[in-house]
């Protein structure tokens, strides 16, 4: 009799733990976390990045000029263009430029930013770009001068400077800086975005749709283009 009531007692706390172990195995229902809108922290970040730099360039020209003094006139009803001998001048003028391009972020709004309930785009603000520096090295300059002409003035070396910094701008308009802009941005907004729990492929970092490569020029800073080193 004693033997049964104890192998009772001991298959009751058998039960008893083998519950008790159940229960506290059993996972807790997650709290669902207060959903936090991001945007505003978003916007009060990129705000913070002010002026973010995105890309350089390094561009080298060389600038060249050839005139040559000629006679012309017109004999018997036609016309003449008669170069003149030892009448010839030439000159290369090296023109080196840093070119740089920014976002700034100052104005950066809500209004730059799209998203549903997954995926996210932001509008990035129009980049600036802006010629940081512009040297001529003066002991490169190669310059052929006849006996019977004079020197390039000052004035026309100026004149001549002014069409390389031209010329680079015309460059400007040929390279990918809008595409290195963009990518230069989206190196620091997709980290921020992803800790505000955006998945990478979710993430879409563009300039205005309408923004075309032939509106370079309109994005130089118009004060630097004349300024020179």
């Amino acid at each position: 009799m004693t033997n049964r009531l104890l192998n009772m007692v001991a298959l009751v706390l058998l039960v008893f733990a083998f519950v008790s172990c159940g229960e506290r195995q059993q996972p807790k229902a997650e709290v669902e976390q207060p959903k936090i809108d991001t945007i505003p922290t978003l916007v009060m970040q990129a705000q913070r990045c002010s002026k973010l730099y995105t890309t350089e360039y390094h561009i080298h020209k060389v600038i060249t000029h050839d005139d040559q003094l000629a006679m012309k006139g017109k004999l018997l009803g036609h016309d003449y263009n008669v170069p003149l001998p030892l009448g010839s001048r030439k000159i290369a003028i090296p023109v080196d430029a840093t070119v740089k391009a920014y976002v700034d972020f100052a104005d950066f709004t809500e209004n730059n930013v799209r998203r549903d309930t997954a995926r996210i785009e932001i509008i990035l603000p129009d980049p600036h770009i802006v010629l940081s520096a512009t040297r001529i090295n003066h002991d490169d300059i190669k310059e052929y001068v006849a006996l019977t002409r004079s020197n390039f003035s000052d004035a026309e070396l100026s004149s001549y400077e002014k069409q390389g910094r031209e010329a680079i701008i015309a460059d400007i308009a040929r390279t990918d800086i809008l595409e290195s802009a963009r990518i230069g941005a989206a190196n620091v907004l997709v980290p921020m975005l992803q800790q505000l729990g955006y998945k990478a492929e979710n993430i879409t970092i563009s300039f205005r749709h309408d923004l075309k490569r032939g509106d370079i020029t309109k994005l130089i800073d118009k004060s630097t283009v004349e300024k020179k080193k």
